[in-house]
């Protein structure tokens, strides 16, 4: 029997594997190990390959596009109504080819590498800003401690800081001079690494089109659009605007029944860091 569609269940270096034919039943159902993928995927060249939209599907969906392969990547929770039984590899996989053969189904495409590199630039960006936001925070709780307190937002802190420490009479022990020093100092490093990610976020704004187009939208500035650049690519992937912000969780949630409307707030589904640049920026 031909096998037309391959679902694969992505993992570290143990992939599951299962071949159906054109009327959805099983030929294969197997685990190969990551180095023998293409290798066993070369026999199969007129087969659709379908994949969860996880980590790793990103680099397997461009490199097996460049080798020929049909494509289709689907969002994890479209795969999980088709998983039957005990949730295991083999029952992920089959689940896979399953929600792939549906005419209705929602997939999404593969990152570009460029979409990658701009994806990647935010992540560290966020993971930095959270760090220095939670520092920030436990300084002010420390300082609380000595009955020293400050006006709300982090420049007055960061200003008055030194001043701080060089007061030999606001109560600090010499201890806590110490502690909180090495808090400036750790501050000052993740200020520099942050201010070194948003260069590379402009350089990477200016020199792509897509992402000046975007940056004429009022309200629209460089890391809005290359994070809007990262998550919708050339945005061809969404029939209009309606569906890019239904995919960002920016329509209202419905429960209707019986020819009665209801309506909610919105879902909050999709990508929230994203839609925290658009909102608030």
């Amino acid at each position: 029997m031909k096998v037309t569609l391959i679902g694969i269940d992505l993992a570290k270096s143990i992939f599951q594997l299962c071949g159906v034919n054109q009327a959805g039943k099983a030929v294969f159902n197997r685990t190969i190990k990551r180095k023998d993928l293409l290798a066993l995927l070369a026999d199969y060249p007129d087969a659709t390959i379908a994949m969860e939209a996880c980590s790793g599907s990103n680099y397997w969906g461009r490199t097996l596009e460049a080798l020929g392969f049909k494509v289709l990547l689907i969002p994890p929770i479209h795969v999980k109504p088709f998983v039957k039984g005990n949730k295991n590899d083999r029952n992920d996989a089959f689940a896979i080819t399953e929600a792939a053969r549906r005419p209705n189904m929602h997939f999404v495409r593969p990152r570009s590498l460029e979409q990658t590199d701009m994806m990647i630039v935010h992540k560290l960006r966020k993971r930095r800003v959270d760090a220095r936001t939670a520092l920030i925070n436990q300084l002010r709780g420390l300082l609380n401690e000595y009955g020293i307190i400050f006006a709300t937002g982090r420049t007055s802190l960061k200003n008055a800081l030194s001043d701080l420490l060089e007061d030999a009479e606001n109560g600090l022990t010499s201890a806590a001079r110490a502690l909180i020093c090495d808090i400036q100092q750790e501050w000052a490093s993740l200020d520099a690494v942050i201010d070194r990610l948003d260069k590379h976020i402009k350089t990477q704004a200016q020199t792509n089109p897509n992402a000046k187009r975007l940056m004429t939208i009022r309200g629209v500035g460089e890391k809005t659009a290359t994070t809007a650049l990262a998550f919708a690519g050339d945005g061809k992937a969404y029939k209009n605007g309606r569906h890019f912000s239904a995919n960002l969780g920016l329509v209202p949630k419905e429960h209707s029944s019986g020819g009665k409307q209801k309506l909610a707030g919105i879902t909050k589904r999709g990508n929230a860091y994203l839609r925290n640049m658009l909102i608030q920026g």
